[in-house]
């Protein structure tokens, strides 16, 4: 499967573009989303200086058939909304790749996370662009699944040596002891463990948005 992120900048006449282009310092955190056949229903959260500002201008946007506010503090509230121009979640359902969620929107611009085939990929961005929505690709790679990142062994080693407190501070485990423990020379534990540590660091480095992708761990078969 292929991971990408993609940074999507909505149309004019959808409300979440235009309140967050008048309310650019807000961050409207999108918690849950649905398409429906002519409308969208969805779960937001929004962080700014003065929700209620922000509020007034959702009411006042014809787009938008309800707003609900179920919680809220202040410098937060969080929405229950129906809008009539979900267009980012018709293009997701048309392509058939769901949205992973949450997803953050500012300013107009939608940091879209995304996993599927490649094909599938090319077929959201062509939606996108019925849609009339612009966007630019942050980066794609292979997903591995993480039960593949480390061998058997190794994944006992690393479980044994957390549970035993070697990666405590103060460390409560020495490899001597956690060589004792799972029966193997303190060469063999050292250099096991090393190779799981190598893994599973290369795989959070990885995932971090401005990672090189030549760090993503080569998987033994």
């Amino acid at each position: 499967m292929t991971q990408a992120r993609l940074t999507v900048t909505l149309p004019d006449g959808t409300w979440i573009k235009d309140v967050s282009t008048e309310f650019p310092e807000a961050t409207f955190r999108v918690l849950a989303a649905m398409p429906g056949e002519q409308a969208g229903f969805g779960l937001v959260r929004i962080t700014a200086p003065d929700p209620a500002a922000v509020l007034e201008g959702m009411d006042a946007h014809e787009v938008l058939t309800s707003v609900d506010i179920l919680e809220g503090s202040e410098d937060r509230v969080l929405v229950q909304f129906e809008t009539t121009r979900p267009l980012l979640l018709f293009s997701a359902r048309e392509s058939g790749v769901p949205i992973e969620l949450p997803m953050d929107i500012q300013d107009g611009d939608a940091s879209v996370d995304v996993t599927a085939s490649r094909d599938r990929l090319s077929v959201l961005g062509e939606q996108l662009e019925t849609f009339g929505l612009d966007f630019e690709v942050e980066f794609v790679r292979e997903r591995v699944d993480s039960s593949r990142l480390l061998t058997d062994r190794q994944r006992e080693l690393l479980v044994e040596a957390v549970e035993r407190g070697y990666y405590d501070t103060p460390r409560r485990c020495s490899v001597t002891d956690l060589a004792e423990a799972v029966g193997c020379a303190k060469s063999t534990c050292s250099e096991t463990l090393h190779r799981a540590e190598e893994r599973v660091v290369k795989r959070f480095v990885s995932d971090l948005p401005d990672a090189d992708s030549e760090l993503e761990p080569e998987i033994e078969q």
